[in-house]
């Protein structure tokens, strides 16, 4: 049996601040700290409404060669890897394969989705595709992916090379245990370092933008409002200060 390593989880209190976080303002947050592009390009949401925080767990695939693959979907099946990266998961974990934007080969199918459900994962992303879609779909998972196939995972091209090591997946690097941000508009790593400084910024923007918000609907100025003016600043700032009154006091 093939041993993998698991991987080292954040903070929950991380994971929970930024569950009010839209995937949009984490993206845009780290652009400003010098993370141009967070956002994998490829897996898309086959979940609309569903938003997902967690940990990453790593699978990489690589391209198939007969010298260092035998192919086999059922012969001797702990040595297919795609199998032990789902033996790491925890409930909150988020899996993230790179499959090389592989549009012929399904990750995972019917009963791996069983398997990962049941460990209480959060959400799978795949830079390629899964199958049996009918059966997946009754799961209620939360996926981003790039597509589906009938074949099976090692059917065609690629095969399972390694779990929990750093991988490209959607041209962005994943490391084990960045965090997964991932919602409708799309999918965005967040290295646990910055995590911090992601959270307290975000929430910032999030209360000058709500304020912005309701100024604009009500036809206020684009020039003032946003991006919030210094001239706005003290209408924001007792705007923010009776928003954190309790009512009656």
């Amino acid at each position: 049996m093939s041993e993998t390593l698991d991987i080292q989880r954040p903070a929950k209190e991380l994971i929970a601040a930024l569950k009010d976080i839209g995937a949009a303002t984490i993206a845009g947050t780290l652009g400003h700290m010098g993370f141009r592009n967070p956002h994998m390009v490829g897996p898309v949401s086959q979940s609309r409404g569903k938003t997902i925080v967690g940990p990453a767990l790593t699978l990489q695939f690589m391209p198939q060669r007969p010298d260092l693959f035998s192919e086999g979907e059922y012969a001797d099946p702990e040595t297919q890897l795609h199998r032990h990266v789902l033996y790491h998961v925890q409930e909150g974990d988020v899996v993230v394969v790179d499959a090389r934007g592989d549009m012929s080969s399904g990750v995972f199918g019917d009963m791996m989705s069983t398997y990962f459900k049941g460990r209480g994962g959060a959400g799978i992303v795949i830079d390629g595709c899964m199958r049996d879609r009918p059966n997946v779909e009754k799961l209620d998972l939360s996926l981003w992916l790039r597509g589906w196939t009938p074949n099976y995972h090692v059917q065609t091209s690629i095969y399972p090379n390694a779990v929990n090591v750093p991988i490209a997946c959607g041209g962005v690097t994943v490391i084990p245990g960045d965090i997964i941000v991932a919602d409708d508009d799309g999918v965005v790593v967040l290295p646990v370092a910055m995590a911090a400084r992601v959270i307290e910024e975000s929430q910032s923007h999030h209360e000058w933008e709500e304020f912005s918000r309701s100024k604009l609907m009500a036809g206020g100025s684009l020039q003032r409002y946003y991006p919030l003016h210094d001239d706005a600043r003290a209408e924001y700032e007792e705007w923010r200060e009776r928003a954190r009154t309790p009512q009656g006091l």
